[in-house]
């Protein structure tokens, strides 16, 4: 299976947090995510982010940081280019959709990505993310 995580699901399923359980059951179907430069850099800023608002130690953000990069190399991650088409998605779902869900540019941009590369499930735990995902015909998970 081919799948799409936002920034969210990927800092639970390396961290501890409420959803840290769920992501991780998730998985166990082996999916191989998609990952695009937009997506690597808010991942890795995101682990710096936890130590900044003292979530994680630098410790636990460099260990966090050493299985990302480790599963980049396995195969989890299928490093894909992010061009053009995704930030014109992006400028089209925010006329359609941002009056009426409140999202944010990142919100947009990862739902242009997912539906640029076209997977089998979009993961988010995220509110308005799901929502617009659902809305542009997306499998969102968890369910």
């Amino acid at each position: 299976m081919i799948a799409y995580a936002d920034t969210g699901f990927l800092i639970s399923l390396y961290g501890e947090d409420d959803n840290s359980a769920q992501a991780t059951a998730l998985i166990q179907a082996r999916p191989v995510f998609i990952l695009t430069p937009l997506g690597e850099m808010e991942f890795l800023n995101a682990i710096e982010l936890r130590v900044f608002r003292k979530e994680w130690t630098r410790r636990e953000a460099r260990a966090v940081r050493q299985e990302f990069l480790h599963h980049q190399g396995t195969g989890f991650f299928q490093m894909e280019p992010s061009g053009s088409e995704v930030w014109q998605t992006a400028r089209n779902l925010s006329r359609r959709h941002t009056a009426k869900l409140g999202l944010r540019t990142l919100d947009l941009l990862h739902v242009a990505a997912a539906l640029a590369f076209k997977p089998d499930a979009f993961y988010s735990f995220d509110q308005r993310q799901r929502k617009l995902a659902t809305a542009e015909g997306l499998t969102v998970l968890p369910a």
